[in-house]
């Protein structure tokens, strides 16, 4: 009796290729999913460009009031709806359609699905904050930060961030209902501790402090120092870094494909 050989290959740049575009696509069709990590922190924006005072004020030399107080919550929010309510959201979907079961079957592992849906939210997040920038800049004569590279850790260390949120409530929601459900309150605890409806020196003290040492309100103080092009405070770095190994942590710990 002759024996069958075979052969098993890795997935190669085309199945990669084929995967994002198949997320992208999972997406696109999930309008809720699309429009508001797009549309809620633009209407975010806008709000907070009606209503600030003096908007135009300059706080420091070539930093306006608007610059420094809505641009660093939009873009926090971009970077909270994607990483803390969608991510979740599609993987908790993945894990009840026994998705990842069947993928695991295959040469792809189910983690290539999960590398495939962070390309496409980071995508996503930054089609999220080059449509802020543009309105702001267009209509709110908003300013880019003093110093654009440390803007641009911060928002690295912010995705990170968020993203192992993200996978704490992809660990402990047992349906897509209930993590979209538990992200949202996540998301509006955060959100609204860390400036989201108004500058944070504005709530109560203790309530401050609390807000500062969680991801949302350290991500909105650490992009407010670039723009001011100051440096970032070392309890932002750790509140972000920490956020994101906890995360981690608890992903590794309780997180299951199936």
């Amino acid at each position: 009796m002759s024996e069958t050989t075979v052969d098993v290959r890795k997935p190669g740049m085309r199945a990669w290729t084929k995967l994002i575009g198949a997320e992208a696509k999972m997406v696109i069709r999930d309008y809720a999913g699309l429009i508001v990590p797009l549309g809620l922190p633009m209407l975010i924006l806008v709000m907070q460009g009606i209503s600030i005072e003096e908007r135009g004020q300059e706080i420091a030399e070539g930093v306006t009031v608007f610059s420094y107080y809505a641009l660093p919550v939009v873009i926090s929010m971009v970077v909270a709806t994607i990483a803390v309510i969608n991510m979740p959201s599609f993987l908790a979907t993945y894990r009840k359609t026994k998705l990842l079961r069947r993928l695991a079957v295959t040469p792809a592992s189910p983690a290539m699905v999960l590398v495939a849906q962070m390309v496409v939210s980071f995508i996503q997040v930054i089609l999220g904050i080059s449509l802020a920038f543009a309105v702001a800049m267009i209509f709110f004569d908003a300013d880019l930060p003093l110093s654009p590279l440390t803007g641009l850790g911060v928002l690295l260390a912010c995705c990170a961030a968020m993203y192992g949120l993200g996978m704490i409530v992809a660990s402990i929601a047992p349906t897509p209902n209930s993590s979209v459900a538990i992200g949202l309150v996540v998301f509006f605890g955060i959100a609204a501790l860390g400036g989201m409806f108004g500058p944070a020196e504005n709530l109560p003290d203790a309530l401050q402090t609390l807000g500062s040492w969680l991801p949302f309100g350290a991500s909105v103080e650490a992009f407010q120092s670039a723009w001011l092009g100051e440096t970032v405070e070392a309890q932002n770095w750790l509140v972000l870094g920490g956020s994101a190994v906890v995360g981690a942590g608890v992903a590794a710990a309780l997180f299951r494909w199936e």
